[in-house]
């Protein structure tokens, strides 16, 4: 298992992305591929004494597309980027998946130029996982598109739903299309239209409209809406996670000796909320559509996301998830069912 790294063009820069890449790899035994800037990555090792570390590599790259610049023409101009260096690996299957904490728009956009679509696809959809109080939730998408028509959104249901049913383990993954109410009735143009294509789709187990608060509920597997709603509701909600622990930490700090030690006391517990509604602990999210596995982080991604997101990238290989939605979706294509 060789997993290919973007270290370039993140929040932190690259002293998070390689602390990730050391605990993934004593932790998981794979060997990773760092793409980057060779000078910088190799005092990044030396400064962690791994610059002879046998399971890491490192492929140059010259350029960076940072996250101001335009995500589709800077993959075209900067030919030697490392997300575009770090997708032609993948693509030449010098790796067998990709991870990326830099600008999403040129992860994207160099997944679509460099690696292609799935026949019968038409966009790429971010999957990301929201925990619930019973677990996890799908949702599709995240932002890899902001607009989208009513078929790509059932496209995003089926591979929503192989998704859910191979990485979280949930057989028969119920799919809710996000909308302002629960009945069929509501909704703008594009739910009142993908609405009856999700019902009739026998791939599928629909249960109709939900809402965001359904979401953190627990009463649905996979949210299906488009990266324009998808990307506001995930930011909100981890806006609101952290306000949530912030506030209950300042709280506990400003009450009386008795509430500090009842915190104390609930402090095992407190720290499994946290880790429960910790993103990072999910590590990044599958871009769902393209031709091999491709994981996207956040742009702050520290080093316990990056670590988690290589492990995803192994786990997404070894369930051949992206084979799966393949085998899937053109076989619909040729039954004339897509």
């Amino acid at each position: 298992m060789k997993i290919a790294v973007d270290v370039m063009g993140t929040d932190y820069g690259p002293v998070e992305i390689i602390k990730g890449v050391l605990q993934a790899v004593n932790e998981y035994g794979c060997d990773v591929v760092l793409v980057g800037d060779q000078e910088v990555i190799r005092q990044e090792l030396a400064r962690e004494h791994q610059e002879n570390n046998p399971k890491i590599t490192i492929h140059h790259a010259s350029q960076v597309i940072e996250m101001k610049d335009h995500p589709g023409i800077s993959v075209k101009k900067k030919r030697d980027a490392s997300i575009v260096v770090a997708t032609q690996l993948l693509h030449e299957k010098e790796c067998d998946a990709l991870v990326s904490s830099g600008s999403t728009g040129a992860a994207v956009a160099s997944a679509l130029f460099g690696l292609g679509r799935i026949r019968g696809i038409e966009r790429p959809a971010i999957a990301t996982v929201i925990p619930n109080v019973k677990g996890a939730t799908v949702l599709v998408d995240s932002g890899a598109k902001v607009d989208a028509k009513p078929e790509q959104l059932v496209q995003n249901a089926i591979m929503g739903s192989i998704y859910a049913e191979l990485q979280l383990g949930i057989p028969q993954p119920r799919v809710g299309l996000l909308n302002i109410g629960e009945e069929e009735t509501k909704g703008n143009e594009q739910c009142l239209a993908t609405y009856p294509l999700l019902k009739q789709d026998p791939h599928i187990h629909f249960i109709g409209n939900v809402e965001g608060r359904d979401i953190n509920k627990g009463t649905v597997d996979v949210v299906v809406c488009d990266g324009f709603v998808g990307n506001v509701v995930l930011k909100t909600m981890e806006g609101l996670a952290a306000a949530v622990m912030e506030i209950l930490k300042k709280t506990l700090m400003e009450s009386g000796i008795l509430a500090k030690l009842g915190a104390l006391l609930m402090k095992p517990a407190l720290l499994r909320m946290k880790k429960q509604m910790d993103a990072s602990e999910y590590g990044g999210a599958l871009l769902m559509g393209v031709r091999a596995p491709f994981i996207i982080c956040h742009g702050s991604s520290k080093a316990k996301a990056i670590k988690n997101a290589v492990r995803v990238a192994i786990e997404l290989t070894q369930k051949d998830v992206v084979g799966r939605i393949r085998k899937e979706i053109m076989h619909d294509e040729e039954s004339g069912e897509l």
